[in-house]
């Protein structure tokens, strides 16, 4: 039975001589996959739907397995994506972090959204550290992971100046560092962009100007956040995490 569905290309690896497994995360269906045939052909009708960060519509014949993708029809094919190679690395972390975190065949139109809104936004070029920072944020709970960011874990305080505690897995107040020898300090700015990020509606998200050194100080907490409790190791992240180091290094 042939079926139609909303969604984007996450995944898109050669299989064989001329045919490709696509993976899409649909509207309808969560994530599947699907044997794209022929796909690999530049004369095929497949080639260009196929391609990592398309949005659009697919025509599928499900079945228990991979489903046989048979049509599909570009709504964004996302090109900035692919033509900036800082755009194409965080663009891969968002789709290589959705394929690790989310389940087979679960339907989640909430997380759809938040996928394509983060893409679009950045094809738009917004702030991609911002806009991967608030997609790693929102990830926690897919992960099972929900961080303290209202208050201090220990003792409750919703007033005073906060550091954050990785091993306690939140916030601490000036009171109650020494409960964490190890804990980041960070400035009342990031700690409010944290929480920010954690709650925030990205398809509200308007033009947001963060300094520099904030955006080190909530890169790192999210890095050691997602390095303690994720379990993930992700290549696109180290890519990442390599060019900035690089970066850093020229300046």
């Amino acid at each position: 039975m042939l079926e139609k569905c909303e969604g984007i290309v996450i995944k898109s690896i050669n299989y064989g001589e001329t045919n490709k497994i696509v993976t899409l995360y649909t509207r309808e269906w969560g994530k599947v996959g699907v044997m794209a045939r022929g796909a690999k052909k530049t004369n095929s009708r497949l080639a260009s739907v196929t391609q990592p960060f398309v949005y659009g519509h697919f025509l599928v014949q499900r079945s228990n397995g991979l489903g046989l993708l048979q049509q599909g029809d570009i709504v964004s094919s996302m090109r900035r994506l692919k033509e900036d190679i800082f755009l194409t690395a965080y663009a891969s972390y968002i789709v290589e972090l959705t394929d690790k975190c989310t389940e087979e065949k679960k339907p989640n139109p909430f997380h759809f959204e938040l996928l394509y809104q983060t893409l679009n936004f950045m094809n738009e070029e917004y702030d991609k550290e911002i806009l991967a920072n608030i997609y790693e944020m929102k990830m926690l709970n897919v992960l099972g992971q929900y961080p303290t960011l209202d208050k201090c874990t220990f003792c409750g305080a919703t007033e005073g100046h906060f550091s954050f505690s990785i091993r306690e897995g939140g916030l601490l107040c000036h009171r109650c560092i020494d409960r964490d020898p190890y804990h980041y300090k960070i400035s009342p700015t990031a700690v409010k962009l944290l929480r920010i990020f954690y709650h925030l509606d990205i398809a509200r998200l308007g033009n947001i100007s963060v300094k520099e050194t904030t955006k080190k100080e909530i890169t790192t907490i999210i890095d050691a956040y997602y390095e303690e409790y994720s379990g993930l190791y992700l290549k696109s992240k180290k890519f990442i995490q390599s060019m900035n180091n690089l970066g850093d290094a020229f300046q």
